[in-house]
């Protein structure tokens, strides 16, 4: 099984900025496509960033511009820093990992709450 653990979420004012962090147990880390998902109440989980298990990167054109996803292999660990934060942002943000050979996102963390007051 494959664990992840995501920090980083909080309060900042609009123009402001977080970093989610997502922590992941296990030693296929590597092999797995990363991405940060996000749902606001009443709406729809979207995915809002990815990036594949050699390094390509795709975001959702709400945070394209804005938003930067990493990995850092070495420590099991991908992050999402977002800058000029808006309120529509607001959202639980949840990290996922996809098997390439399954093309499912079959792991999931708990999510860490954003807020972006205006």
């Amino acid at each position: 099984q494959v664990q992840l653990v995501e920090s980083g979420g909080g309060l900042v004012q609009a123009g402001g900025s977080l970093r989610l962090s997502c922590a992941a147990s296990g030693s296929t880390f590597g092999r797995l496509d990363m991405g940060w998902y996000r749902q606001a109440p009443g709406k729809q989980r979207d995915l809002v960033a990815e990036i594949s298990n050699d390094g390509m990167i795709h975001y959702a054109n709400s945070v394209k511009g804005r938003f930067t996803i990493s990995r850092d292999n070495a420590k099991n660990t991908v992050f999402l820093q977002m800058n000029s934060l808006k309120p529509e942002d607001t959202a639980v943000y949840t990290c996922s990992g996809r098997n390439r050979s399954t093309w499912l996102w079959d792991y999931w963390g708990q999510g860490t709450q954003v807020t972006v007051s205006s």
